[in-house]
């Protein structure tokens, strides 16, 4: 009864209204009054309430269908009328001119007099007549362009309806959805660490860069060459005393070789240890040995005095390997605490986007409970049946942000597995991950700025990184300053040698010797032949010359050679300075210059990045505050939506409001039940930001990160 009675002021008051304006309406000398319209029945609503039917001869009560199609025909009978008269200009405007498009100022200004014209002057009913046009004049075109300018603009689904069919399943693709796989935030972070492809790569980075430091110290690695060869010469003689028989010296040689070199860490010296060992065989008349076995030893070691003598290249490349391996280190550090944060980014997102969805379908059942208590009011002529249409679009936009919430539950969960995932065909593709961790209602405890930052100083790898650039420049500098010094080494060596060889019965008389025996003999016959006949022996006879015989220790095979050498029974030494000074080293000069500004390039780079963290840091610091106090604010506002929605409900009931507003607040409490779950995940997120600002994402999560 209240109900009907409130409904029944509502049509009374509304026509006093328009009764009112009718009769107050000024009607201008210009302007016929035109016939007035018979009014058209207006359907009940709760917006526009009616209990009685229309009066007058033509009168006639209208059904909920025909309500129906007349709130749905005014609009498409004005859109025709506009439309011809629309024509009917068109037929009878000149061409538009370019000098008439008026510009942005003229716009403006015209824009700004008809306001104030507005404002100031009572509505007439006369419109004043335009100006004569002159041909520079600019007006503005409110007619539509010629038909010959029109775009032909295909149109978009003209005639397409919806077919009334079931929705689809709230499925994922490629997704068992009864295949359900509970993850906490703990495990997730261990099967990205473990698992991903990022991490794997940070790996192989540093166990490239230990083989690089390996490789590096191989500059120190003796290095040990053998060679051996047969060799035949056959050398003509020019002289009676070469010893060649029929005119040449024929030799034949095997010889082998064995050399030991290498350089020595400290002190940049170089050591060189050569053995050799041959065995001659010779046609030479001379050669009392044959076949002989000659062999030698030589150490020699040169030591730098200026250059190379405290830092030389080799010593830098060690030096730069061990940098580079504290270099990807830093950067595997650096790549863990990305992986950690990503993972924790992408889990909170499918938390969101999970729990969205339920409030979605959530909405969506409240709708459609409001859309069958709408028919049911309409079965008792309560309400129009434009109000159940209204309710059914209600429906069909939760229905709509249902399956925008499930696209963006699907695109989180995939981009959380890819963190996870250790290849595509990992079985965790199959099922559907259902994330257990609680979201935190409250920011932790949050240090200070200065404390934040000094954190973030001492623990941010990119600081780390730069320390191990500036470190690696100054052992350029260094060896730039060590390459503009002198050449000044001192240099040494110390040898020995040893032979044996078999005794040439042929050979072992001295051939010088052997040829004068034969005179000799004549010589002392000549002398006891004259002193015979003298009766005298004045005159000696000449004794014979000795025998030409070689040391016992040479003669023997090639052990006795080997024997000799070691009992350093013939040695060998030199020692010498060897000096290397150009008259202009600009080559030194430049790379030292070179890397003097390579130093203040990267000391610029550190001030850079040390004002970059400073703004992260407090930016992260900001992003947590604010997340805190939008979930504050969310929670408020989602509390005071749902109590604002069961008020409207009760009013709805009551008739004391309208599906409109009922339905806005159905729609306020959905967003606002949104946004709060939004500012939960939020403020989780810039929990984790915050981790990775400061540098302590690994303390935090406890995560211990082993390189080697």
């Amino acid at each position: 009864m209240l109900r009907r009675n409130h409904q029944l002021t509502q049509v009374i008051a509304r026509t006093t209204l328009l009764l009112i304006a009718f009769c107050f309406t000024p009607v201008s000398r210009a302007q016929q009054p035109s016939p007035t319209p018979a009014p058209q029945p207006v359907a009940p609503s709760a917006n526009n309430p009616q209990t009685q039917p229309p009066t007058g001869a033509d009168a006639k009560r209208a059904t909920p269908d025909v309500q129906s199609q007349q709130s749905q025909q005014p609009a498409a009978q004005a859109q025709a009328q506009a439309q011809q008269q629309s024509q009917t200009r068109q037929a009878n405007q000149p061409p538009v001119r370019l000098e008439d498009v008026p510009t942005f100022d003229q716009l403006n200004a015209a824009s700004g007099a008809q306001s104030s014209s507005q404002t100031s002057v009572p509505r007439q009913t006369t419109a004043a007549p335009p100006p004569p046009a002159s041909p520079t004049d600019r007006r503005v075109v409110v007619e539509p362009a010629p038909q010959d300018l029109k775009l032909s603009v295909p149109p978009v689904a003209q005639d397409y309806r919806a077919q009334p069919q079931p929705l689809p399943e709230l499925g994922r693709v490629g997704v068992d959805m009864t295949e359900q796989r509970p993850l906490t935030l703990r495990e997730a972070i261990e099967l990205a660490l473990k698992n991903g492809k990022d991490i794997e790569v940070a790996r192989e980075n540093v166990r490239a860069a230990e083989f690089d430091l390996l490789g590096a110290r191989g500059a120190y690695d003796p290095r040990l060459s053998s060679f051996s060869y047969y060799e035949r010469t056959e050398t003509p003689s020019s002289s009676f005393l070469s010893g060649g028989a029929n005119g040449a010296v024929t030799q034949t040689n095997a010889v082998g070789t064995l050399s030991l070199q290498g350089l020595t860490p400290k002190g940049g010296g170089g050591y060189r240890f050569d053995f050799s060992s041959i065995r001659l065989t010779t046609n030479n008349q001379f050669a009392a040995l044959n076949p002989q076995f000659p062999t030698a030893f030589t150490f020699s070691y040169t030591q730098p005095i200026l250059r190379g003598l405290g830092f030389d290249d080799n010593r830098r490349r060690v030096e730069i390997a061990k940098k580079n391996l504290s270099l990807t280190d830093a950067q595997f550090r650096q790549r863990a605490i990305e992986t950690i944060t990503n993972v924790q980014r992408a889990y909170w997102d499918l938390v969101f986007a999970l729990r969205n969805l339920q409030v979605q379908r959530d909405a969506v059942k409240d709708a459609r409970a409001q859309l069958e208590h709408n028919r049911r009011l309409v079965s008792e002529g309560q309400l129009a049946p434009i109000d159940v249409v209204a309710a059914e679009a209600q429906v069909a936009g939760f229905e709509q942000n249902v399956y925008t919430a499930l696209d963006d539950v699907n695109r989180t969960e995939n981009n959380l597995k890819n963190l996870i995932a250790e290849d595509r065909t990992s079985e965790v593709w199959n099922v559907a991950i259902v994330p257990t961790e609680t979201v935190t209602p409250q920011l932790p405890a949050v240090a200070s700025l200065d404390d934040a930052m000094s954190a973030a100083l001492r623990s941010r790898p990119e600081l780390q990184q730069s320390d191990v650039a500036a470190a690696i420049n100054e052992l350029d500098q260094r060896l730039a300053r060590e390459q503009a010094k002198p050449q000044l080494d001192l240099v040494g060596s110390y040898g020995a040698v040893g032979l044996a060889g078999a005794l040439d019965p042929a050979r072992a008389v001295n051939p010088f010797s052997a040829s004068s025996e034969l005179t000799r003999a004549r010589i002392n016959q000549l002398i006891t032949t004259v002193n015979g006949l003298t009766g005298t022996s004045d005159i000696q006879l000449i004794p014979p010359s000795p025998a030409a015989t070689l040391p016992g220790f040479l003669v023997g095979g090639y052990g006795q050679s080997l024997a000799n050498l070691a009992e350093n029974r013939f040695n060998n030494f030199r020692v010498g300075v060897q000096l290397n000074l150009p008259l202009r080293n600009r080559t030194a000069e430049a790379q030292l210059g070179r890397a003097l500004v390579e130093g203040e390039r990267i000391k610029t780079q550190r001030e850079q990045l040390e004002q970059l963290i400073q703004v992260d840091v407090r930016n992260a610091l900001q992003q947590t505050r604010t997340a805190e106090s939008r979930l504050r604010a969310a929670t408020v506002a989602r509390q005071a939506g749902e109590q604002q929605y069961e008020s409207e409900l009760r009013k709805f009931d009551a008739g004391q409001s309208t599906i409109f507003l009922v339905l806005e607040r159905q729609t306020a409490l959905a967003a606002a039940r949104g946004n709060e779950l939004r500012a939960q995940t939020e403020l989780n997120k810039s929990i984790a930001e915050l981790q990775r600002a400061t540098g302590n994402a690994l303390e935090a999560n406890q995560v211990h990160v082993s390189v080697r």
